[in-house]
């Protein structure tokens, strides 16, 4: 930790290569590609490859406890389903990898991810559905992370 850094943390973001990569996936082709690109690049840098998918809570289905018990199940056989297709595409791969499923705002989560694994970069697909170019996750990250982001189109 540099003199005068006040972050608390006892480990150094970029050090020699990359340590650990976290990867967002969604379900849009823009994920999948980042995923892709990220198990490229841990497998080059022999990183750990995280990657999350991040429920997001704030919807309507949300609002009722009957609500909540539909959207958690839809919510649960979504992370299965994407579990299946990272497992599919890494199979054979020599990469260390993780796959978490997260609930909250998908950058904060992003970030808390990062931070639990101690993760040097985050990856994300870049988004067209709202928030203008980036999308509203990677325009957040690349504002506020605080470790590199890469947003793949």
């Amino acid at each position: 930790m540099a003199e005068g850094d006040n972050t608390g943390r006892n480990f150094e973001i970029g050090k020699d290569g990359l340590g650990g990569i976290v990867v967002g996936l969604d379900g849009s082709p823009a994920s999948f590609h980042a995923v892709a690109w990220a198990a490229g690049l841990a497998r080059r840098e022999r990183a750990r490859l995280v990657i999350v998918y991040v429920e997001s809570v704030g919807g309507v289905a949300y609002w009722s406890p009957m609500g909540v018990a539909v959207a958690s199940e839809a919510a649960e056989s979504l992370v299965e389903e994407l579990k299946q297709e990272v497992v599919n595409h890494l199979e054979g791969e020599a990469i260390d990898w993780d796959f978490v499923h997260h609930r909250g705002d998908p950058a904060v989560g992003l970030e808390q991810v990062a931070e639990q694994y101690r993760a040097d970069l985050i990856v994300v697909g870049r988004s067209r559905r709202r928030g203008g170019l980036l999308g509203t996750v990677p325009a957040t990250l690349v504002v506020e992370a605080v470790r590199p982001v890469v947003v793949v189109p």
